[in-house]
């Protein structure tokens, strides 16, 4: 965020419990009250926008949008906008079994908003997820390619469910005869057009 956007005043609120919580396989709705208000917090501080930045946790976006006065963005909506204009199948490669359910809600959304009819596809690869977390990103990084190859011929384009695949993007579309999509560079995009106007409107 410094980096594309110095001149943009950030704060963050991070709870890694909750993300750990999905994936033990708890129930749902206590880590989304969490979420809202991790939220209500943010909102608290009275900043123009609102980024909720993990995919698994993304359904409570809905319920917080409806309780503070800010705009409230899920990382991967950009994503899943762009994805919705790619193709009509779409690949959605995971590491975290929590996140494909939020995910394929969300492009199935984005779809419904652009009065497109998609197929979701989902892979995961919980053995890269289990390789990240023992800090062996090598062994991971190799597993998540392998899963993208298999993926990639029964789909029109590729989204990387998770931030902390974006890494893989730029290799794997030179390996992929697909589009790949990664969060975190078409978020910035976003976000920064979001500022350009802002911007527009107060000068």
């Amino acid at each position: 965020m410094r980096t594309e956007m110095p001149d943009v005043e950030c704060f963050h609120i991070l709870n890694e419990s909750l993300l750990k919580d999905l994936l033990r396989g708890g129930p749902q709705e206590p880590v989304y009250r969490r979420v809202v208000e991790q939220i209500l917090l943010a909102s608290d501080a009275q900043p123009d926008l609102i980024v909720v930045t993990c995919s698994s946790t993304s359904p409570a976006v809905d319920i917080a949008r409806r309780l503070v006065r800010q705009p409230v963005l899920k990382i991967d909506d950009p994503m899943a906008a762009q994805a919705v204009r790619e193709g009509r199948r779409i690949g959605l490669l995971c590491t975290a079994s929590s996140t494909v359910e939020p995910s394929t809600a969300l492009l199935q959304s984005h779809a419904a908003e652009q009065g497109m009819s998609v197929s979701v596809h989902p892979m995961v690869n919980a053995d890269a997820y289990a390789a990240l977390m023992a800090g062996d990103r090598t062994r991971h990084d190799q597993l998540v390619r392998l899963s993208a190859a298999e993926l990639a011929p029964s789909v029109d384009v590729i989204v990387l469910a998770q931030a902390s695949l974006a890494h893989l993007r730029d290799l794997l579309q030179e390996e992929l005869p697909c589009p790949v999509l990664a969060s975190p560079p078409l978020l910035m995009r976003d976000l920064a057009q979001r500022v350009d106007i802002q911007q527009q409107v107060q000068s």
